[in-house]
This record gives C-alpha cells, sequence and structure tokens, in this order.
C-alpha cells in the first residue's frame, strides 16, 4: 500500500502502545525461564512479540523484563523481526509496578495501551485488534472465556462457604486495553496504596471505571507451569495441521 493511503486509512485509528509483562520469576517452572522455553523451534516471548507485530492496530511495543535479560530480549527482538519494539525496560518488584514502568515509556501521543502477558504466546492478532477496537469505543476491554469448573470459595483448612454461579463468572485474558491516562492514574493509585492487584482490569475497577469483556480463545492461554508448554506444544501442532 502507498505510505499517503496508509495515512488516509490509520487517520481515524487511536496510536496504541502494547506493554508486555515479562519481568516474572517463572516460580513454578522448575527453575526455567519460561520466556525463553522453545515452542516448535521459537521462545515463548518471541511467539508473543510477534503476534504484537503483526497486529495491525499496534503501533509500537515495549517489554518490562528483569535487568539481567535486557540484552538478551533485544536481541530476541532482533533475530525475530520485531520492529515495533521500541523499547526493552527494567521491569519493578511486582508486576503493577512493571507495567506501569512500562507505560510510562510508551509515546507522548498514545492514546490506548494494550498490557500483554509475556507468558502468552499463542494469542492471535485478530483477537488482539479486536480488544484494541474494543477498547477504542468503550475505553477499557479484555477478552475473557466462560469459567467450565465450578467454583468454590473456601475457608481456612479446606472447609466450603459457598459455591459460585458459574454462568456468570469469566476467566480474564489479554491483552487488556484501556485508555492511556486511565491505566496510568489507574496502576500508580494500586502502587501508592499497596493494593493487591491481579490484574490490570482491577487496577482500572478500583477507580470506578467499566470494563467491557470481548469473547476470548480456549488457546490462549498463559504459560504457568510445564504442563501448559506440553498443551501450546500440542495446540501448535493442531494449528499447523489445520484443524
Amino acid at each position: 500500500m502507498f505510505p499517503f493511503l496508509k495515512k488516509i486509512r490509520e487517520k481515524g485509528r487511536p496510536r496504541c502502545a502494547a506493554l508486555v509483562a515479562a519481568a516474572g520469576t517463572s516460580s513454578r517452572m522448575g527453575g526455567v525461564d519460561k520466556m525463553m522455553e522453545v515452542l516448535d523451534g521459537v521462545p515463548v516471548l518471541a511467539r508473543t512479540l510477534m503476534a504484537l507485530q503483526a497486529a495491525q492496530s499496534v503501533d509500537e511495543i515495549i517489554v518490562a523484563t528483569r535487568e539481567e535479560s535486557l540484552v538478551e530480549i533485544s536481541r530476541l527482538c532482533r533475530t525475530y523481526g520485531v520492529t515495533k519494539c521500541t523499547k526493552v525496560v527494567r521491569g519493578g518488584e511486582t508486576r503493577v509496578h512493571s507495567v506501569f514502568l512500562a507505560a510510562m515509556e510508551a509515546s507522548p501521543e498514545t492514546k490506548l495501551l494494550a498490557v500483554q502477558d509475556g507468558a502468552r504466546p499463542l494469542v492471535t492478532p485478530e483477537l488482539i485488534d479486536c480488544v484494541v477496537a474494543a477498547a477504542a469505543r468503550c475505553g477499557a476491554a479484555a477478552p475473557a472465556i466462560p469459567v467450565k469448573d465450578t467454583v468454590k470459595v473456601v475457608k481456612d483448612g479446606g472447609a466450603v462457604e459457598a459455591t459460585l454461579d458459574r454462568s456468570s463468572l469469566r476467566a480474564v485474558q489479554t491483552p487488556q486495553v484501556f485508555e492511556a491516562s486511565v491505566l496510568k492514574a489507574a496502576l500508580q493509585s494500586a502502587l501508592e496504596e499497596q493494593a493487591p492487584i491481579t490484574d490490570d482490569c482491577s487496577a482500572v475497577e478500583r477507580l470506578g471505571k467499566v470494563v467491557f469483556l470481548v469473547e476470548g480463545d480456549e488457546e490462549n492461554l498463559k504459560i504457568t507451569t510445564p504442563t501448559d508448554l506440553l498443551l501450546a506444544e500440542a495446540i501448535l501442532q493442531g494449528r499447523e495441521n489445520g484443524r
């Protein structure tokens, strides 16, 4: 496409920066760095970054990682052609802190911030674009899937206190996308008050903002344990076989 036509097509689209959280300790992976574990010949983090690279709605990628991984991840971006990655920055003490530090490095003209787990390598460019489009309409959006298992609330010792109605429950995935000013304010508030935040939607919800959910993808799993790697390999094989 001619450059001037591309500019016309994108004129009405808000600039979006993807913030990749990749500073975790991989504590449940048996001592290996899950970001660099290989899935069908490609590192987990590289697959995540390549999906963001291919997403039409993403203009810039910023990765927050551990200090000892800064050079390695910069090299990874060059190796796999992730040209949208403008910065690889040192993460913080917590995930919230890491995302906040990455958010502060986004270009000033950025209107939307998309927070993506580095350990979700099977996310598709189509899902990313879908969530970004939803956030552009309503200000805050995330993908989610119905909960399959019955979920119970338990007391100390394991006694069941309540059984939740799973028809109203959803498991939230990433990317989680927000207006830039809203996410920055939410993360700063959570940090200042040391709030126990498990995802970025929770931080935004604390400010009274409404987050809208869109249909997620069953295959958009997060690599947390060695078993997840085996499942991800099986999913990739299924995709390659055109199932």
